[in-house]
């Protein structure tokens, strides 16, 4: 009798549902991003110094323009320039990545291309910050801006703006995307 009530409590727990594991703030962020796929928003620097003067006077709009379950791509353009694309890929072990990829007009790679790094901390569904990683690090140093070393970038959505910011030791770089305003499919 004992050995017949093991083996329904043992059937009854195989047929029950499996229980999914809890998302990280890494899936929510990644998630909430990807609602945001095929919209596009403008922009303003919020936060910088004399050296992002071009980005004040330009026209800056991004657009996330391809999501899949792994990788989300945001053309970013600065008035005509449109040589950057955010990457920002989904790792194995429920992180993320970010990286920078720069072209020329005739869509070669620039040599200052694929930079960037992966989340070292949760965050949360509303921050993702990328310190530089080594392989970036090795490319600064080869390209004499080792003064990017330091670099943290950070990525930020709240239900009112989406944000990217560069950040390191005597730098600061913010723009906000207003997700009230301008934001089209």
């Amino acid at each position: 009798m004992k050995a017949i009530l093991a083996l329904c409590a043992l059937l009854s727990l195989a047929a029950a549902p499996a229980i999914a594991a809890p998302e990280t703030p890494a899936d929510q962020f990644f998630a909430r991003l990807t609602a945001l796929c095929g919209k596009t928003l403008t922009g303003q620097v919020v936060a910088g110094d004399a050296a992002d003067e071009p980005f004040r006077k330009a026209k800056l709009v991004m657009t996330v323009a391809s999501c899949d379950a792994r990788e989300i791509r945001i053309p970013f353009h600065v008035g005509e320039d449109r040589s950057r694309t955010w990457i920002i890929t989904r790792l194995e072990g429920g992180g993320l990545r970010l990286k920078h990829d720069h072209r020329h007009p005739d869509g070669v790679e620039d040599e200052l291309s694929r930079y960037g790094g992966d989340t070292v901390e949760p965050g949360s569904a509303d921050l993702q910050r990328f310190p530089v990683d080594a392989e970036s690090k090795a490319m600064f140093t080869r390209l004499d801006r080792a003064v990017s070393n330091t670099n943290v970038w950070s990525l930020g959505l709240t239900d009112q703006a989406f944000t990217y910011e560069l950040s390191r030791p005597g730098r600061l770089f913010r723009v906000s995307f207003d997700l009230d305003k301008g934001a089209r499919p």
